[in-house]
């Protein structure tokens, strides 16, 4: 699993310009370490709302992995699962897309998914709004 994630933006010549000279006077080494830095400052300045929701919703932060045996645990236990995450989920290819459907009863991301396609597609109703996003992508 890679520790970014690729994103791509459009900015207009004057915003880019501005980047590329900020880079050029020594404040930042590159146009990707310029955005980084914004994106770090921007978010540690909304560092509690994040904190709030994420207790409040219960997300888990982080990596999440779900494989064969985990949804195979909750199936035999006869669990349906909330899945919330706040980072990177990872769903094995060893799930089966009948799997998926009979243990994650909603499916919630902020962030990425790894997913075989074909259980992205089974789980698209329980997804929400990232769920057209991410079928496209994954």
């Amino acid at each position: 699993m890679p520790d970014t994630e690729k994103i791509t933006i459009n900015m207009n010549p004057v915003e880019l310009g501005t980047i590329d000279l900020l880079v050029d006077q020594g404040f930042y080494s590159n146009r990707t370490d310029c955005i980084r830095t914004a994106i770090r400052n921007l978010l540690n300045s909304h560092a509690d709302v994040v904190k709030e929701t994420v207790k409040r919703k219960s997300y888990t932060v982080g990596l999440v992995t779900l494989g064969r045996k985990e949804l195979e645990a909750a199936k035999k236990a006869g669990q349906m699962l909330d899945i919330k995450v706040l980072g990177m989920a990872y769903i094995s290819d060893d799930v089966s897309p009948a799997l998926a459907r009979e243990t994650i009863q909603s499916f919630a991301v902020n962030g990425g998914i790894r997913a075989p396609k074909g259980v992205l597609e089974a789980m698209a109703d329980r997804m929400g709004k990232a769920a057209a996003f991410f079928r496209k992508t994954s």
